[in-house]
């Protein structure tokens, strides 16, 4: 057999290797095109997933500009919900003369109620706005014409006049300067005394300033507890209290000249008896009673009507279990007469007997966020408190009890028919208020 040629050897090899060079290729662009075709719907889906995210975030933004859903709470004893804030209230205070009720939120404005519109369908406020910011922090003036506040941004305190016109309303007029910036940390509460004398503001650390009224800092009293929880000025203006890590209240008493002028803060005394830190006190409406709660699972009412300038300590009349002041931040508010005590903590409220250190009343879920704050009408028929953007007031049911039980001991010792018949009427009034309320004991 004759063997090809070199020459034509060469040129058959170049020619199938051509044709398997034509053949690679045209399978090549074959899977070029197998794959840029399923490449279309994927980019088509993800400019789908684009356009349905970018639906998503215009229906969430459209969300977050629409008000967030008011929450619902009712309870037989509740007695009205005051809802005219956008945001989330603070802080509440009701005036000297019991007419009103001044309430604060994050939507810039400070509302003041009439308080003889509680029982009512509808509940009017005046409107004063805060300019530039908004206040944590309210607190009407003893004469009630005027409120000062917190600034939340500003970290100082405003004075707003209220200026009464011919219609009923008021006129809400800032004064040109704020209060110098004196705090170094967080504000935790301010007061006005009830004589006018002195204002008083206390930080998170152990900072209480005692001001005059012109925005001059008299005094700056250590605390020494590691840091402040809760201040405040009691209701007779002589002393100042504050708690916080350490587990005691420490009292003093803020000194005036017989002139009106200030002379110095003194030491007064200290409730001592918690074995853990102190969440929360507060002072009866006569000063001669205080309440406190503590980390250690207790509350405690104490009598404080003694002569500390002798050394005197103040006496302890009641102790109470309360476990979730334990675990949690509670807050605490003494009703007027002392007789009832209410606790918050989280969202919840617990309404105790003094007299007998029983609790009465337990409302669940009052507030969408966490209860800001909590306090007792001054006639204490009414129990108030705020965390969402909604005041709700309770009726004091433990209250009206506590005079029935209160009456019907005293009836018994009782020497003339005058007495007997003013303890009898007020014994019944007490009785009809829990029979309308459907809460009479049998």
């Amino acid at each position: 057999m004759e063997l090809p040629q070199m020459p034509e050897l060469m040129g058959l090899s170049l020619l199938v290797g051509l044709l398997a060079l034509v053949a690679t290729a045209a399978v090549a662009r074959g899977w070029l095109r197998a794959e840029e075709k399923p490449s279309q719907p994927i980019c088509q889906k993800e400019n789908e997933s684009k356009k349905s995210v970018s639906k998503k975030q215009k229906q969430n933004q459209r969300i977050r500009k629409e008000k967030p859903q008011q929450h619902n709470f009712t309870h037989p004893l509740l007695a009205a919900a005051l809802k005219s804030h956008s945001g989330n209230i603070s802080c509440m205070d009701f005036s000297s003369n019991g007419k009103y009720l001044a309430t604060c939120a994050d939507d810039r404005t400070v509302r003041i109620w009439s308080t003889k519109d509680f029982l009512q369908r509808e509940h009017r406020s005046m409107r004063a706005n805060v300019e530039l910011d908004h206040a944590t922090l309210v607190r009407f003036s003893p004469d009630c014409r005027a409120f000062i506040v917190w600034l939340a941004n500003g970290d100082t305190l405003r004075v707003f006049k209220m200026t009464k016109r011919e219609d009923g309303g008021f006129t809400f007029t800032a004064t040109p300067e704020d209060f110098p910036k004196k705090h170094k940390a967080p504000i935790i509460n301010i007061g006005i005394a009830d004589t006018g004398k002195f204002i008083m503001t206390a930080s998170s650390d152990t900072t209480v300033l005692i001001w005059n009224l012109k925005g001059q800092v008299l005094s700056t009293i250590n605390t020494n507890q590691m840091n402040n929880s809760h201040a405040v000025i009691s209701p007779c203006s002589r002393f100042v209290g504050s708690c916080g890590f350490t587990p005691d209240v420490k009292v003093w008493e803020v000194c005036f000249g017989k002139k009106g002028e200030f002379q110095e803060v003194l030491r007064a005394f200290e409730l001592k008896g918690h074995s853990a830190s102190v969440h929360s006190f507060a002072f009866s409406n006569d000063s001669r009673r205080m309440a406190s709660v503590s980390k250690d699972g207790t509350w405690k009412l104490w009598d404080t009507d003694v002569e500390y300038k002798k050394q005197q300590d103040p006496y302890l009349l009641r102790t109470g279990r309360f476990e979730e002041a334990s675990t949690m931040p509670c807050r605490l508010a003494l009703s007027p007469d002392t007789h009832v005590l209410a606790l918050a903590t989280g969202t919840s409220i617990h309404l105790f007997n003094t007299r007998r250190g029983e609790k009465e009343e337990y409302f669940e879920c009052v507030h969408g966020e966490c209860i800001a704050d909590l306090t007792f009408d001054i006639t204490g028929r009414f129990l108030a408190s705020c965390g969402d953007r909604a005041v709700r007031l309770f009726h004091n049911t433990p209250g009206h009890r506590a005079v029935v039980e209160e009456m019907q001991g005293l009836l018994k010792r009782a020497s003339s028919e005058s007495t007997r018949q003013r303890l009898q009427q007020q014994l019944t009034q007490a009785q009809e208020a829990l029979k309308s309320l459907g809460a009479l004991k049998k």
